[in-house]
């Protein structure tokens, strides 16, 4: 089994995550915080999606999924459109509401098929590349595809745990 092959796969389990969270909720469940100041699952799905668009998709040359395929638009967020929401204050995880699970999945969906295409056509050699001088040491490409990968899974596990808390809490 190739790298590409292992890492192709493990996206592929955060976009069966992230379907699995989003699934069934409504828009209040979805925009719902269990505190003030914590994330919720609309923010948390659109961060990770976000992040994972960002990354892989400046390590590919290409415009973000976000922006050319106008999901941008469809969200209508109060925000830079090149926000990942990366430090977002409690009032920015605040503007990050959805009108259906939908909207979330179907983003999710478009970056991850992105994901794939750009996984598929790697070679070993390409997970050398440093795409990030900005790090000591500099970041390769692979190394940036596992931070990713991590940052993704812990926030669709976080989303989990936020959906289990509104779901709890309803019972």
């Amino acid at each position: 089994m190739h790298a590409k092959d292992i890492l192709s796969d493990a996206y592929s389990r955060i976009q069966e995550e992230v379907h699995a969270v989003v699934d069934g909720l409504t828009a209040d469940e979805l925009d719902a915080r269990p505190s003030a100041d914590a994330n919720s699952v609309a923010w948390l799905v659109w961060h990770l999606t976000r992040v994972q668009d960002d990354h892989v998709s400046d390590a590919a040359g290409l415009d973000q999924v976000w922006t050319e395929q106008g999901w941008d638009k469809r969200f209508g967020l109060d925000l830079p459109r090149p926000d990942t929401g990366y430090g977002h204050s409690s009032a920015e995880v605040a503007k990050v509401r959805v009108d259906s699970g939908d909207l979330l999945t179907g983003y999710y969906d478009a970056v991850h098929e992105r994901t794939l295409h750009f996984l598929h056509g790697l070679t070993a050699k390409d997970l050398e590349r440093i795409v990030d001088e900005g790090w000591d040491p500099p970041v390769s490409l692979g190394v940036r595809l596992v931070s990713v990968l991590s940052d993704d899974l812990q926030h669709v596990g976080q989303a989990a745990y936020v959906r289990g808390l509104l779901q709890s809490s309803a019972a």
